[in-house]
């Protein structure tokens, strides 16, 4: 294993910083307001459902994943073959904003690292929220466990490695558009990592920090009041999420993305057979979803009902 960078300010600053300068984007166009969905355990754990879009002129895959909420893998694992960046103008393509909540015990903030999403559950209001995440690129890998909320800042100072202090020409960055921490940061007690917006917006999705947790700037404007100090963290790896909705199994599979998983069949097949529902399941349906590994929650009931879902290959361009 890589040696991780020592002290605070460094280790926080590592954590946080992809290669090469950040991109500042306009932000002004996003909005994000709190979305609530219900759940109810175990039989109602999928939660919204996904919606029709035709792409506009100009637009690429990433600005439409970011209006929807969705990081950049929920669109790259869906449409692979799609040029995220000139996608074809009038097209009408399935947004995927439904999730299978993770299997925790569901208590405030939750983290799956393979899908790259937080989920935020409110125990009171049998409610969670769901927001999109980049993580620790491999050999930084966001750490497992469970932890607190120990500190919280709004508009933190950068303190940069001393390996990018000459570029920058400082040692530590003040608030403003470039600093890579964005607005707000929410430590937790795994060290120096944190729960932070970002200056690269384009990172959300993908495995870009030295193991810290990246959110878009609107995103963690939001979620940032409504998080108090304490507040528990569960950081998971779940590839492989079940969920029920109506009487239906539904199964949503993410790729390995740290190659903890020596064979993801056997893993798969061995997570349906613990199954209380593992003999309602068509079989055929259930490999196509795990051989996919697309995010899309996929109903596999044997006997499935009308229910809002996307065929599995219905969005391949």
């Amino acid at each position: 294993m890589k040696t991780r960078l020592l002290g605070f300010a460094l280790l926080l600053a590592g954590c946080c910083w992809i290669f090469g300068s950040p991109v500042v984007a306009d932000d002004e166009e996003y909005h994000a307001a709190v979305r609530r969905f219900e759940y109810r355990i175990p039989d109602n754990t999928v939660v919204g459902a996904p919606l029709w879009y035709k792409i506009g002129e100009k637009e690429t895959m990433l600005d439409i994943a970011r209006k929807h909420g969705l990081g950049y893998n929920e669109v790259d694992l869906l449409f692979p073959r799609m040029d995220a960046w000139i996608p074809p103008t009038g097209r009408k393509v399935s947004i995927p904003t439904f999730w299978v909540l993770p299997p925790t015990q569901h208590q405030q903030l939750v983290i799956n690292l393979p899908e790259l999403r937080l989920y935020y559950f409110e125990k009171g209001s049998a409610t969670v929220q769901t927001y999109p995440i980049g993580i620790g690129d491999e050999g930084w890998e966001t750490p497992l466990g469970t932890f607190h909320i120990n500190d919280k800042r709004d508009h933190p100072t950068w303190y940069i490695p001393a390996s990018l202090q000459e570029k920058y020409g400082m040692a530590s960055m003040p608030p403003g558009p470039e600093n890579p921490l964005g607005d707000y940061v929410m430590k937790f007690s795994a060290g120096a990592y944190g729960v932070h917006g970002t200056a690269m917006p384009w990172g959300v999705g993908r495995l870009v920090s030295h193991g810290c947790i990246r959110l878009y700037p609107e995103h963690i404007k939001i979620l940032y009041p409504q998080v108090p100090l304490g507040t528990k963290l569960e950081i998971i790896y779940e590839p492989l999420k079940f969920g029920q909705r109506n009487g239906q199994l539904f199964v949503e599979a993410h790729p390995d993305v740290y190659r903890k998983i020596p064979d993801y069949n056997q893993y798969a097949l061995s997570k349906l057979a613990q199954h209380p529902l593992a003999k309602t399941v068509d079989q055929k349906q259930f490999l196509m979803a795990v051989k996919l590994q697309n995010g899309v929650p996929t109903n596999v009931s044997r006997f499935a009902a009308d229910e809002v879902s996307l065929k599995l290959v219905e969005n391949m361009p």
